[in-house]
């Protein structure tokens, strides 16, 4: 070939090589049009973000191969799609490898896709997850080369049977979170190439099959929260590439099999909340990271080489029945030990603490250690949780202690410590919650406890302190909670953190004198127990201003003078002072004795109230309505003097009666009588309407400010109530509509006159709730909190859940409410006296104060709360103590804890109580991860009929 002929040559191969991008960059003709459709069908509810005439591989949502030519991927999650018209539509596209249509309203998919892109073997990807599909799971014909299938979070039905059988190519399938029924599937892929198995949250019974063990490529295997029962199979050892092994929430019993310590590859084992028996067998742990083997029925010791694994990073085996003494040999991987609640006894060993360097959580509580607390514990420098509480542990309290500088929760209540309150605490900078009560420590409270900025919860009520409060207290500006009941305290009471919210108890010392001035600054406080000391004088007025004050203690004290007027919710407990003279109808009183004097003096009192009437009638009437416009949640201001402005409002209830009887200025009118509150919750008030035309209604007042929620922002709060509205559950309070003002935000409920579960349980309608009444409404809140935890976009959280934000229809059918408060008021943004507290004393979990966060666990906890309330009868807060502390207190005396007007009714009744109380304490259990799902809770509830 010649020099013109070469060259020639090159030009024409370099000619082709820079033409051929400009080649397969454009897509077929055919691939083109089905696209354009597509858009042109999606068009009127969603965007693909493209121009008529744009390159569809530029679309969003829209991926392409490497060249351009071929559409392989299309993705339209999240798009709020309801009809499923488009899906026939992808099945054109030949070459495409992924369809994700997750999260949108989906009900149904038509039966052409089956057919349709069954036929296209390139399809290794579908996911419909977070939809509305229901009826039975589709039969897949075909799609063989389909890997992974996620049809999980909707409501399938029935059960499965061989729908699934032509997958030859499958690798994963998810169905969690659906109403799947019947024995475990097995057919599963004729090729046995399955190698993720996700089935929980159904309601699948029986055992394991053993043919699901023949899938031998499985790294994953999830079967929590079924109704599944039986023994695990021994032949589960054989799956050798199994990873993940996850059967919680189940009702499965035997012993746990030894052969998991045969699978190399297996990381994490999840058997809790079951009804496994039996000894832990050794040797299970030499390849795993995490083992939870808690809430069952395990006994016997652990043994010697449990902990000892270098690989293993988290051990949970709490609530058992396991006894003997804590391993020796403890790996220095080691995370999270969690052995609470078991009868665990012996010492703490100290020979390997210094090695446990990532040691972040340990909780050894509930059990019957002895001995004292090593000090090699100091050298666990990463430890952030260290929970001791209510053992048998004795001596001082280590000065050690102070060398864990992470450390965020310490518990050591309920034990047997003396001496002093070491002084090295108070290095602790990260400590949020410090909790040494009910001990026998002595000596004064060290003034350094300035130094733990972070202190959220400081409990050290029940020993022998003596001394003064330190005045450096209040300098303490994150504090919430102080618990110094039960102790020797004297002298002058120093000013508190205007910060406290959850409640400041001082009962039980030495204190006296009045009542200290410096306590109007406490704008946030919930519960105030001054009891049992020797304060003299007059209840303040300023007491009353404390809006957010529901319990104040003030018992076996020397207070005289009048009860000044507080608001209708506050309870006042006065009892044990002689001199104090009853005033006002919602003073509590335990022990009501009525003199002949108190008599006479009533009658002279009545006379001469009937005089002032009749002299000043019309002064009252002209006063009463223009004062009793302010705004009772405020201070009273010039801008109060007026009725708010309506802003804007607007109805989402299609109900006709509803719409022509609701008038939003005869809304805001009646939540600005003081006389029309029928309910105060921390962050919201519920005020009585009547309308012009009869109808009663609730209106709700949110109480917080522009910094709490934003009034400017008033499109996002419609928005967000407008999905509320349309919840279609029997069991949950949805809002008819709302009404903006120039000040506040008011929301409209129908009136439900019963009132809430607190005002009915615990006021003068308790007789009248049998067990039946009760147990009907512990299953219809479950129900409802069910609903919203496993709502399809996502779950609906509850701000602050006790029994006053559940609402009776009748004595037998509960209304969750409160349900926007998550969605519309950011605590972040808390500023002032509001509080910054998601929930109501009593009713906070655990670990709030160190995680801040709003999550299903804590409302789980609250629920187990008011599961408590139902079978005790008795308040949140009671005899001076959070209830599940009291109930913690005395579990081993179960009949002092039911309520004995309900649990005497028969033996069936009271077996039913003891059942739903195991349920109750599982819910407030100390560790989140611990504590069931709400669907487990509402099965484990309807099994305990």
């Amino acid at each position: 070939m010649g020099t013109y002929e070469l060259s020639a040559f090159f030009l024409c191969v370099s000619l082709c090589f820079c033409l051929c991008p400009i080649v397969l960059c454009q897509l077929s003709e055919s691939q083109t049009n089905t696209m354009n459709r597509l858009r042109d069908l999606l068009n009127g509810s969603v965007t693909l973000n493209s121009a008529p005439d744009s390159n569809p591989c530029t679309w969003k949502g829209v991926t392409c191969d490497s060249s351009n030519s071929s559409v392989i991927k299309i993705s339209l999650s999240g798009l709020s799609l309801s009809s499923p018209n488009f899906l026939s539509l992808l099945c054109q596209i030949d070459t495409l490898q992924h369809v994700d249509v997750s999260n949108n309203h989906l009900s149904s998919i038509p039966n052409q896709f089956f057919t349709d892109c069954g036929k296209n073997e390139r399809l290794k990807l579908l996911n419909f997850s977070l939809n509305s599909l229901v009826g039975p799971l589709p039969t897949f014909q075909g799609f063989h080369g389909l890997e992974s299938l996620d049809m999980s979070f909707n409501y399938l039905s029935w059960n499965i049977g061989s729908q699934l059988d032509e997958l030859v190519s499958l690798k994963s399938l998810n169905l969690c979170t659906n109403h799947f029924n019947g024995s475990l599937p097995t057919s599963l892929g004729n090729s046995m190439a399955l190698e993720e198995l996700v089935l929980s949250r159904n309601h699948f019974e029986g055992g394991i099959p053993e043919k699901m063990l023949t899938y031998k490529n499985l790294n994953v295997i999830d079967l929590s929260e079924n109704n599944l029962i039986g023994s695990v199979p021994s032949d589960i050892g054989n799956l050798s590439k199994l990873e993940f092994f996850i059967l919680s929430s189940n009702d499965f019993n035997g012993e746990i099999p030894k052969t998991l310590g045969n699978i190399s590859t297996l990381k994490r084992v999840a058997a809790h909340q079951n009804n496994f028996i039996g000894v832990i067998p050794p040797g299970i742990t030499p390849f795993l990271r995490s083992l939870d083997l808690s809430y069952n029925n395990l006994s016997g010791t652990i043994p010697a080489d449990l902990l000892s694994s270098s690989n293993l990073e988290s051990v949970d085996l709490s609530y058992n029945a396991l006894s003997g003494p804590l391993p020796t040999n403890i790996s220095s991987s080691l995370v999270r030990l969690r052995l609470g609640r078991n009868s665990l006894n012996g010492t703490i060993p100290s020979a390997t603490l210094a090695t446990l360097e990532s040691l972040t959580y340990m909780e050894l509580e509930n059990n019957r250690l002895t001995g004292s607390i090593p000090r090699q514990l100091g050298s666990c420098r990463n430890l952030a949780l260290l929970d001791l509480a209510q053992n048998e542990l004795s001596g001082e309290l280590p000065a050690e202690l102070g060398n864990l500088a992470n450390l965020q929760v310490l518990k050591l209540q309920m034990n047997h410590f003396s001496g002093l309150i070491p002084i090295q605490i108070t290095q602790l900078q990260s400590l949020s919650t410090l909790n040494l009560s009910w001990n026998y420590l002595e000596g004064p409270i060290p003034s350094e406890i300035s130094r733990l900025e972070k202190l959220t919860l400081l409990n050290l009520q029940g020993n022998k302190l003596t001394g003064s409060i330190p005045t450096s207290i209040s300098s303490l500006t994150y504090l919430m909670e102080v618990q110094l009941g039960g102790n020797q305290l004297s002298n002058d009471i120093p000013k508190m953190p205007r910060t406290l919210q959850i409640a400041l108890n001082l009962s039980s010392n030495l204190f006296k004198g009045p009542i200290p001035s410096s306590f109007d600054n406490l704008h946030s406080l919930e519960v105030l127990d001054l009891s049992n000391n020797q304060f003299s004088g007059e209840i303040p007025e300023f007491l009353t201003k404390l809006e957010t004050l529901t319990l104040l203690v003030l018992s076996n004290n020397q207070l005289s003078g009048v009860i000044p007027n507080f608001h209708p919710w506050v309870r006042v407990v006065k009892d044990g002072n002689e001199d104090i003279k009853n005033n006002t109808p919602n003073a509590y009183q335990h022990s009501a004795k009525k003199g002949k004097s108190v008599v006479v003096a009533f009658l002279v009192a009545l006379a001469a109230a009937v005089f002032v009437i009749g002299v000043a009638a019309l002064l009252v009437v002209s006063i009463s309505r223009h004062y009793h416009r302010i705004n009772d949640e405020n201070s009273q201001s010039g801008e109060d003097l007026h009725p708010p402005q309506v802003v804007q409002g607007n109805l989402f209830t299609p109900n006709g009666i509803h719409r022509s009887n609701i008038d939003f200025s005869k809304a805001i009118e009646a939540a600005g009588e003081t006389s029309n509150v029928t309910l105060k919750t921390r962050f919201s008030t519920y005020y009585k309407a009547i309308m012009a035309s009869g109808a009663t209604y609730f209106v709700k007042k949110l109480n917080c400010g522009d910094k709490i929620f934003p009034l400017g922002s008033r499109d996002k709060f419609g928005k967000e109530l407008e999905i509320l509205a349309k919840l279609n559950n029997s069991n949950i309070m949805a809002p008819l509509g709302y009404v903006l003002s120039t000040q506040s935000a008011y929301i409209l409920y129908e009136f439900v006159s019963n009132g809430s579960l607190y005002d009915v349980l615990h006021g003068s309608m308790r007789n009248s709730l049998d067990w039946a009444s009760r147990y009907s409404i512990a299953v219809g809140v479950a129900q409802g909190l069910s609903f919203l935890h496993g709502y399809a976009s996502g779950p609906l959280l509850l701000l602050d859940l006790s029994s006053k934000s559940i609402m009776l229809k009748s004595l037998k059918e509960p209304l969750v409410g409160d349900i926007e408060l998550y969605k519309v008021i950011d605590l972040t943004k808390s500023t002032g006296s509001f509080s910054a507290v998601a929930g109501s004393v009593g009713y906070v979990t655990p670990e709030y104060a160190y995680t801040m966060r709003v999550t299903m666990a804590g409302n789980v906890y609250s629920f187990g709360v008011i599961l408590l309330e139902l079978l005790t009868g008795k308040p949140p807060v009671t005899e001076g103590t959070e209830l599940v502390k009291w109930v913690l207190r005395y579990s081993a005396k179960q009949d002092h804890i039911l309520d004995f007007n309900v649990s005497g009714a028969s033996q069936a009744v009271r077996n039913q109580m003891l059942a739903v109380l195991r349920i109750a304490l599982t819910c407030v259990s100390t560790s989140p991860d611990s504590r069931p799902k709400m669907k487990s809770v509402l099965r484990m509830l309807l099994n305990a009929r």
